[in-house]
């Protein structure tokens, strides 16, 4: 009897315990990339993501990370060749990088501008993409090479904000300016009030003084 109920004991271990083991699911890692030479980018017009065009692989470098979608899955790595890591979700740029990009880049046009792109050295990109972004640099150097490109300036929505604020600080001064008269005003009229009647009396008065003297005269 103990031999059976602790060979039932076995039997449910082996049973329960692998499950765990099976439910994992393993996430490959994407396979190598043989680079002759560190990866020339170009930066995406609109945005500070850099792309590398010369490879079929979507690889990006943005805030100092790289970038690679391989089988619909993200990964990064400090470094272009190795490293890579997995990544739950997607990036927050490539919200805003375009499917046809690669087209773009081939036909030198950008929402229908001429893009007269540079191609930047891995050097040039891995040690300034920091200050790049902080000055605007590619706004600034003729709207990322997009001619024609209206560049969004972001220091006009601060002032977008104080304008409002001096607007109705004006218009509270304007505003008290009438109240202020509108209560001296009074102030004025009413001895005018007062005085009617009394100018009234006397007018009145003289007749009544005139008639009291004949019927003193009678």
């Amino acid at each position: 009897m103990k031999k059976l109920l602790f060979g039932t004991i076995l039997l449910a271990l082996v049973i329960v315990v692998p499950i765990p083991s099976m439910a994992r699911v393993s996430i490959s890692l994407p396979p190598p990339i043989v680079f002759a030479a560190p990866p020339v980018v170009v930066v995406i017009p609109e945005t500070y993501v850099y792309a590398v065009p010369d490879y079929d692989a979507d690889i990006f470098f943005y805030n100092g990370w790289w970038w690679r979608l391989w089988e619909e899955r993200w990964y990064r790595s400090r470094s272009y060749n190795s490293g890579w890591g997995y990544y739950r979700n997607v990036p927050s740029f490539y919200r805003g990088i375009p499917s046809g990009w690669r087209n773009d880049y081939s036909e030198h046009r950008w929402r229908g501008y001429p893009w007269n792109y540079q191609r930047i050295p891995y050097q040039q990109v891995q040690g300034n993409w920091r200050n790049w972004q902080k000055s605007r640099h590619w706004e600034k150097q003729n709207t990322w090479g997009v001619q024609g490109l209206k560049p969004q300036i972001r220091s006009q929505k601060p002032s977008q904000a104080v304008q409002p604020k001096s607007q109705a600080k004006q218009q509270v001064r304007k505003a008290a300016k009438p109240q202020q008269s509108r209560e001296v005003q009074p102030q004025h009229l009413e001895p005018q009030h007062r005085e009617a009647p009394q100018q009234s009396e006397s007018r009145h008065g003289k007749p009544e003084r005139r008639e009291e003297e004949k019927q003193d005269r009678k």
